[in-house]
């Protein structure tokens, strides 16, 4: 076999040895590394940006947490105190827009390489607005996109050899083919049975082990084929994989309540189904992702969830749970661990309806505690001064939002007053429902007072907070406690979750409108 060897020096990130670092590009026929034509395309544009050190740090770091699997660590505060060596104690992304203004110039960068020199490349890299998370966009000889499969070849030993590929892989699908069809036309109880021994072969291979257990975190989106999804954080979704048996359902275009990601709500797995995840020793969380249409007219519609062989949810009632159709509902579940063999196993088997399922994600957990839930009233993530992650708006209906962008005194963190969700509202946010959980809101009045836009003072607005129906505020005024334009925390602790494994959080106004500007909620388990 032939192998050409292709080394680009390039600068270390991470230290002062400029040129002592270099990527080993190897090419094989057929390569080793699905990844392969990703990595060799990320090369050739960070050997054309060598000349701008910024840039490049930018690029080759991004590459490098991309593929080795860590896209979580792709956000700002990262970016800034480890690319360009911003510090970890005083970084503020609200006074410095370093990896901001350095991300612009990199997709600009990026476009005008592939309208010029790199316009006939077959792999093509961008970075999405709203995101840092790189996205390799294949394309065929012929110029269309190529959403899967290796790139086209262009010389005749090539189409030779990918003639000889194509025609080993229609004797597979073939196979494949008549073997589904055999197991399709079985009894229904062998199917289960032998789904409960073995199921069907994992998409990400067959045996088990480090080499073989997914990457964490992993996103799945249940029912949905295509090619991969960016949410609201920059979090990559995957198309449905690792299942067995069941439907596909693609939803009406119909508004979702209480998510600020509905494309996480396209499509259904549905039927009786399975999951089985290869993960590698440890402790997980476990998220899954229900809505409905409109409900049954006979009453309940209920299914059960059991993870390894354990019942989770039993007379299961999406609608109920998340009172109402057309409403986004979020179970969450700490302490999930792979099984013996190696295999986190999921199965959804049907009681009064058929069982149903939108997305699930896996991600790495903390032993006995739920993970922190940090939202920002806002359309954009941001991470706090103390590398804390803030979620964008999220479980909430009802209500409006305003952007300020006012200096607020009184915080580290400015960035979590620089909008607000105002008016009368809920939030219905996930939680396990074996904990107890403390509570933190952060508000700010940005209206009344001499010094914000509006006029009046005390008693000017005055609202409410409940949660799962006890007050934890009442004739609440932000302006009588700390003035306007200064940040005010309310910390309420032992807050018990709903039987349905939520926080229902109530913002109702008494004189004008209620408001929030962040909301915590950290488990207290020990």
């Amino acid at each position: 076999m032939l192998q050409s060897r292709t080394t680009v020096a390039i600068i270390n990130s991470y230290g002062r040895h400029s040129l002592s670092s270099t990527i080993q590009v190897l090419r094989e026929d057929p390569p080793t590394d699905p990844m392969h034509g990703e990595r060799r395309e990320l090369e050739s544009v960070a050997a054309v940006l060598v000349k701008s050190s910024r840039l490049f740090r930018l690029l080759t770091y991004i590459g490098e947490k991309y593929f080795n699997g860590e896209i979580d660590k792709l956000h700002e505060y990262a970016i800034a105190t480890e690319v360009f060596g911003r510090s970890k104690s005083t970084f503020n992304a609200g006074e410095d827009a370093i990896v901001r203004v350095e991300v612009h110039r990199l997709r600009k960068r990026l476009k005008e390489y592939y309208d010029n020199e790199g316009k006939d490349h077959l792999i093509q890299l961008s970075i999405p607005s709203g995101t840092y998370i790189p996205v390799f966009t294949r394309l065929p000889a012929d110029g269309g996109l190529h959403p899967h499969g290796e790139i086209a070849a262009a010389d005749p030993q090539t189409n030779r050899r990918l003639g000889w590929w194509f025609y080993t892989a229609a004797i597979v699908v073939l196979v494949l083919v008549v073997f589904g069809m055999y197991t399709l036309t079985r009894p229904r109880k062998t199917q289960r049975n032998a789904s409960a021994v073995a199921s069907s072969v994992p998409a990400a291979g067959a045996s088990v082990g480090a080499a073989s257990s997914a990457d964490v975190p992993l996103r799945i989106m249940a029912g949905y084929n295509g090619k991969p999804q960016i949410d609201s954080t920059g979090a990559v979704w995957q198309p449905d994989r690792f299942f067995s048996y069941g439907g596909t359902w693609n939803r009406p275009q119909d508004f979702v309540a209480r998510t600020s990601d509905p494309m996480l709500y396209d499509h259904w797995r549905n039927g009786e189904f399975s999951y089985q995840i290869p993960l590698r020793p440890g402790v997980y969380e476990l998220h899954l992702y229900f809505v409905t249409g409109e409900p049954p007219s006979n009453g309940a519609s209920t299914f059960t969830v059991s993870i390894n062989g354990e019942r989770v949810l039993s007379g299961f009632d999406v609608n109920s749970d998340a009172l109402g159709a057309n409403i986004a509902d979020e179970r969450i579940f700490r302490d999930v661990s792979p099984g013996s063999d190696g295999y986190l196993r999921l199965n959804f088997d049907s009681e009064r309806s058929t069982a149903s399922l939108n997305a699930l994600e896996v991600i790495p957990g903390t032993p006995h505690q739920q993970l922190p839930i940090r939202l920002v009233m806002q359309t954009e993530s941001f991470t706090d001064h103390g590398g804390q992650f803030w979620h964008p708006d999220n479980y909430y209906m009802g209500g409006y939002t305003s952007t300020k962008r006012t200096g607020i005194a009184g915080t580290n963190d400015p960035d979590i007053f620089a909008a607000e969700r105002y008016g009368h509202f809920t939030y219905a946010i996930p939680v396990d429902t074996r904990d107890r959980y403390t509570l933190v809101l952060h508000f700010a009045e940005f209206y009344f007072g001499p010094g914000a836009s509006g006029n009046g003072g005390a008693g000017s607005r005055v609202f409410r907070v409940l949660c799962n129906g006890n007050t934890l505020l009442d004739n609440f005024d932000i302006y009588k406690e700390v003035g306007s334009l200064h940040s005010l925390t309310k910390t309420f602790y032992h807050l018990k979750p709903s039987a349905q494994g939520k926080l229902n959080i109530t913002f109702e106004p008494i004189v004008n409108n209620a408001t929030v500007s962040g909301i915590e909620v950290i488990d207290e388990s020990q």
